[in-house]
């Protein structure tokens, strides 16, 4: 099913205060044009360079939040917010933050996704381009023992698993098998830490925001009636003191594995930070910020080189084409309207690219949505088809005395619409040596820089009789 991009309807602000720097910031989530992808606006500087897009490559803080940073730009703590967008699968959005650290808020991703519900979610008039993981991305942190997997699935799917060596921990696992489960099970899970970071961070003048009413404190060691008191003065609490659980009575738990479920929140927040959508399933096992943005740097390096081995050929109209129309129509069994190949403009023994000039005077256009022209999938198949003929006939004497017969079609994917005005590019490629007559090749058709249909055909040559 295509899927479309998305942003929100209207503006909206909400208000907090930085868990590191405890300065009061203002967000206002505003709509972004489709493409736009995700952008922060620091409102409280001057000029043109305040903005930046939430990219792994310009993180530069790693340090129990993740902080993104370009020029004179700076903010901080960006992983719940983005876990909010990313979990509601918003695709474009600007994100105006007046100081230099978003808010902690309750230190969930709570308050951000039910601000931007609030906003409404709008559809775009843009298809949304997903990146389907093909073969297994690993990353292991040898000084953390932190693992991180990803996998082909056909959707987003994470499982997260913690081990602390904590007694009031455990072992913990958490996992959704969609996306769509992110705001109902999982936005609302809190960051967590333990009471020995905590009196180190309290010590250090590192956590100003911090006011125990947005983490889960667990308490791993033996606590003296005095240290509760003085932890009690420093936070305004009447009293403080450690539940049978091991957890401070500063919150209730609203999940037994909470933390597990904040780790796997994290995770979705920091792997936004790659720029595109996935359809993986992301397995880790004792993960942090660090290792989250480390793993989104390799699977967008991967995005990259993928991206560029599927590069749509170069096309020069004014250079001459190896094979004009008359020229094909006398390799192929076809004249008009079936005759779907304009030009070869390159071909080898394994490769072959292929125009298709769609027009509204295509007869088809006549009958499949002549108030709204989109060519049929089926013949862009058929173009693509034809142009592998082309390719496999290339390989036989005499390409007259044979023709080319459909076999199979498998993995074909339509990612946009192909309409009048349109050129269409076709790289077909063999995927392995033509034996006994029979081809197999993988069919990309561009528009633009843009894919439109990707397929596997498999073909038969047979001599006419």
């Amino acid at each position: 099913m295509i899927q479309y991009q998305q942003t929100i309807k209207s503006e909206i602000t909400l208000e907090g205060v930085g868990l590191h720097t405890g300065l009061t910031s203002t967000v206002i989530f505003c709509p972004a044009p489709p493409k736009h992808g995700i952008q922060f606006e620091r409102s409280d500087l001057p000029g043109d360079d305040n903005k930046i897009y939430a990219d792994c490559d310009l993180v530069t803080d790693v340090e129990r939040s993740t902080t993104i940073e370009k020029g004179t730009t700076k903010i901080a703590t960006v992983e719940h917010i983005l876990a909010a967008v990313a979990g509601l699968e918003i695709d474009n959005i600007i994100i105006k933050v007046s100081a230099a650290e978003i808010p902690i808020l309750d230190g969930s991703a709570k308050p951000f996704v039910a601000a931007l519900k609030e906003a409404g979610i709008h559809q775009q008039n843009e298809i949304k381009e997903y990146f389907t993981l093909t073969e297994n991305i690993e990353f292991y942190d040898e000084e953390k023992k932190v693992k991180m997997l990803a996998i082909p699935s056909e959707e987003y799917q994470i499982t997260s698993m913690i081990d602390f060596n904590s007694k009031v921990l455990g072992s913990q696992h958490a996992s959704f098998e969609h996306i769509s489960e992110f705001s109902t099970e999982f936005a609302d899970a809190r960051t967590f830490c333990f009471l020995h970071e905590l009196e180190y961070l309290l010590k250090n003048d590192l956590i100003k925001g911090g006011d125990l009413n947005n983490a889960i404190v667990v308490v791993d060691k033996v606590v003296k009636p005095d240290e509760l008191k003085r932890l009690a003065k420093m936070f305004n609490k009447e009293n403080i003191e450690v539940k049978q659980e091991g957890i401070l009575n500063n919150i209730e738990l609203r999940y037994a594995n909470e933390p597990a479920r904040h780790k796997l929140l994290d995770i979705v927040g920091d792997l936004a930070l790659i720029g595109t959508p996935l359809k993986a399933k992301i397995i880790a096992s004792r993960p942090g910020h660090k290792t989250n943005v480390a793993f989104a740097k390799k699977i967008k390096a991967h995005i990259k080189e993928q991206k560029k081995k599927n590069a749509p050929p170069s096309y020069d109209p004014n250079k001459k084409p190896l094979y004009a129309t008359k020229d094909i129509m006398n390799i192929l069994p076809h004249a008009s309207p079936m005759l779907l190949v304009d030009k070869i403009i390159e071909l080898t023994d394994t490769k072959v690219v292929a125009i298709k000039n769609v027009t509204y005077n295509e007869p088809f256009f006549r009958g499949h949505f002549p108030s709204n022209p989109i060519m049929p999938g089926v013949l862009i198949i058929e173009a693509m088809a034809q142009a592998g003929g082309i390719l496999a006939l290339n390989t036989v004497d005499e390409p007259n005395n044979y023709e080319t017969y459909f076999m199979k079609i498998e993995k074909a994917r339509f990612k946009s619409m192909v309409v009048p005005g349109d050129t269409l590019v076709f790289a077909l490629n063999l995927m392995q040596p033509i034996r006994r007559g029979i081809c197999e090749m993988k069919g990309t058709a561009y528009v633009g820089n843009n894919i439109v249909t990707e397929a596997i055909l498999m073909a038969q040559i047979a001599k006419v009789k």
